[in-house]
């Protein structure tokens, strides 16, 4: 298999203090430009690369946090850069730059058989109860219009007098207006998260929604905002991890969950399998590098253009050697391994216009395809 050389297209430092605020985290997606951001202790800050890359280390927006960073799900960003969405263990928070809360949807507590409802992270702080709580996600559609948020319901306004078993899964898939926090529209998952993570689609109308059940499962869900509803579709035996989509729609990948050996190219909507890309690709430099299972790692995946999305394996989990490859999703090929200048850590992700991004600590490696020569 021909492998792919990088050229270094640029290199940038992220402002922040390792070691103190988490590393940097880069937000991608459809009809948005990439964002990168840095969580502190007591807000988090947002840059938009293209700045960095320009010389310019002054956030585009900071966002003061309603709770610690170890509290909640992954935050997200609105476009406009008007608020942050705040995923947390009892409620949902859209916080504004200057702070002021925006809106708050409440919810039952993700903690263990809690099943509570609470005004503020300051009633469960420290208690052991709550220390290691399931968790939700929540993403802002790229027109800026709705938020989806997956949180653990019934919610305070909710009838509970027809509940039954307190154990029988009460995940609750939100649209909610970004104005406001209207719940414009729901639906039941019937899933039992330890984690979530969307996946965004060019139709900001469209949503794919990833659930981690730990060794049980890893549902895969797609949502559309239909005629005031929410239609959900849930595809697969749940044993498949949603990685990502196409950025013109018509494509989504998953990773199997077990092991990690097939990249999945599904059709969207349907989600008919295309094709299957399997971890145990041609050997490469030295074979005796690679002994032991090799995986596709299930993070950090992004595309390039429509068709290209860049993608990682190891051997292990996520354990050195980790390999880059750059997989056409057309064609269920995979162009690698990426042949760098220099050493790189962490895995790529492609952020649109032919480009992915590695990252060592706080420095952030902007990379396309060579030339040929």
């Amino acid at each position: 298999m021909d492998g792919v050389t990088a050229e270094l297209v640029g290199s940038v430092r992220v402002p922040g203090e390792p070691g103190v605020d988490d590393p940097p985290r880069l937000l991608t997606g459809p009809g948005r430009q990439p964002l990168v951001l840095v969580r502190r202790d007591a807000e988090i800050a947002v840059y938009e690369l293209g700045r960095l890359r320009a010389g310019d280390p002054t956030p585009a927006a900071v966002f003061p946090a309603p709770w610690p960073r170890a509290v909640g799900g992954t935050v997200a960003v609105s476009p406009d850069l008007a608020f942050a969405v705040f995923p947390g263990v009892h409620a949902v928070r859209a916080v504004e730059p200057s702070g002021q809360l925006r809106w708050e949807v409440r919810h039952t507590c993700w903690a263990g058989l809690c099943l509570g409802y609470h005004e503020s992270y300051a009633e469960y702080a420290g208690d052991r109860e709550h220390r290691y709580p399931d968790g939700g996600s929540s993403w802002v559609g790229h027109d800026g219009t709705t938020v989806w948020a997956h949180v653990r319901g019934p919610l305070p306004a909710d009838d509970r007098s027809t509940e039954d078993d307190p154990r029988a899964s009460h995940e609750t898939w939100l649209v909610l207006a970004a104005a406001d926090g209207r719940v414009l529209a729901r639906a039941a998952t019937g899933t039992y998260a330890a984690g979530s993570h969307h996946v965004p689609h060019p139709d900001p109308a469209v949503m794919g929604l990833g659930v981690g059940e730990g060794q049980d499962g890893a549902p895969l869900l797609w949502g559309r905002l239909h005629e005031g509803g929410l239609d959900v579709r849930r595809f697969g035996d749940d044993a498949h991890v949603l990685v990502g989509a196409s950025p013109d729609g018509k494509r989504f990948v998953t990773i199997d969950h077990a092991a990690g050996e097939q990249l999945a190219v599904h059709r969207h909507p349907d989600g008919t399998v295309t094709g299957i890309l399997f971890a145990d690709l041609p050997p490469y430099g030295d074979p005796a590098a690679d002994i032991g299972r090799r995986g596709w790692d299930l993070m950090d995946h992004g595309f390039l253009d429509d068709r290209v999305m860049a993608a990682a394996t190891s051997v292990g989990y996520g354990e050195d050697p980790v390999r880059h490859w750059l997989v056409d999703v057309a064609t269920l090929s995979g162009e690698g391994p990426i042949s760098y200048p220099h050493p790189v850590r962490d895995h790529p992700l492609g952020v649109g216009g032919g480009h992915w991004v590695t990252r060592d600590g706080f420095d952030l490696h902007v990379w396309r395809r060579a030339p040929s020569r």
